[in-house]
């Protein structure tokens, strides 16, 4: 039993290593923009996903995703999202023709037992800062601007895989120099800590939570930022192991 054990951990493992090498190998360099990325599973495979698209001209696609589920059904979900999105590289731009491609393609082969995925997709003009997106059940990121966090979340459809005919709306906003984007996964706001003994129930680090570490962090570095929301994470769950996939994503503007 424990050689089996064994065995299947490596198996695990190696299913971890192969989609973490689905991720970006380096963050995009994008004039007058800086990005920092963190991606941690709850498991050795997870389900969480993010790309960044060269597009035509001076475009840049964003992209964030979360699989349901956990472990090895949604990390393999994962890698047919990223194959699929990398499949018809014409259909980056708009962002709802991404979406509603993610959704065709996985409601007529992939989907099955209920499963979805939530998605974000944004293009963003590095030259003008403008950012036009389209959202599919995903959280809305947080836009960090004057003291304040706007919440990206005047459009939204379902997720992925819900309804085949979804439409997916588009929004879109001008990035400002001093701006800081925040994109990221419900294993950082749904994080909370393991159960303690006469605890009838257990908080969720939330989102006031979060906008207040951004707040206190404006006009930081990047991944000063990450830092800081992690360490937050880190000591409300007082240091529990993640009960979801974390991933977060800080783009500042400069």
């Amino acid at each position: 039993l424990a050689d089996a054990l064994t065995a299947l951990d490596q198996e695990l493992k190696a299913v971890g290593e192969i989609q973490r090498s689905l991720l970006p190998a380096s963050l995009p360099n994008l004039p007058g923009y800086e990005f920092a990325a963190h991606y941690q599973t709850s498991a050795r495979a997870g389900g969480d996903y993010y790309d960044f698209f060269s597009l035509a001209g001076d475009g840049m696609g964003l992209f964030i995703a979360d699989v349901s589920g956990h472990g090895t059904p949604a990390a393999v979900l994962m890698a047919v999202t990223h194959a699929i999105a990398h499949a018809q590289p014409g259909a980056h731009t708009p962002p709802r023709s991404l979406l509603r491609m993610l959704n065709e393609q996985l409601m007529h082969t992939y989907l099955q037992g209920g499963m979805f995925v939530t998605a974000f997709y944004a293009v963003l003009d590095s030259i003008t800062g403008q950012l036009t997106y389209s959202r599919a059940g995903h959280n809305p990121p947080r836009l960090v601007r004057d003291g304040q966090v706007i919440s990206l979340d005047v459009t939204g459809s379902l997720p992925l895989g819900i309804l085949e005919n979804e439409r997916f709306e588009e929004s879109s906003l001008h990035l400002q120099p001093g701006d800081m984007l925040v994109l990221y996964t419900d294993g950082i706001t749904e994080a909370m800590p393991e159960d303690e003994p006469g605890s009838p129930s257990r908080d969720l680090f939330g989102t006031d939570r979060l906008d207040e570490v951004l707040l206190r962090m404006a006009g930081q570095p990047a991944q000063e930022v990450i830092h800081a929301v992690m360490e937050a994470v880190a000591a409300f769950t007082h240091h529990s192991p993640p009960n979801d996939d974390r991933t977060l994503i800080v783009i500042r503007c400069q």
